[in-house]
């Protein structure tokens, strides 16, 4: 892969004004990785559901699955939602 091609996109996208001026961009191959193993609880999860016949249901099946890892993880705090 071409090193400069990621540099031109970040560089045209913050002219054009499709990406915001702060974006950082990070061309670390390991950074994938972090992200594709914080994924891997969840894919754990969806890949033994048969599928999903609504594109709304796989939606909320996924943001709970997500929101519970998250919860595990320490990265959500339920004291924010002020149950009563």
């Amino acid at each position: 892969m071409d090193l400069s091609l990621p540099r031109r996109c970040d560089r045209a996208g913050k002219a054009d004004g499709s990406l915001p001026k702060g974006t950082k961009l990070r061309s670390s191959k390991c950074l994938n990785n972090l992200i594709e193993h914080d994924h891997r609880h969840v894919k754990s999860r969806v890949n033994v559901m048969l599928g999903f016949k609504c594109f709304r249901n796989a939606a909320v099946a996924i943001s709970g699955i997500e929101l519970l890892h998250r919860i595990r993880k320490g990265q959500f705090h339920l004291s924010n939602l002020r149950l009563k």
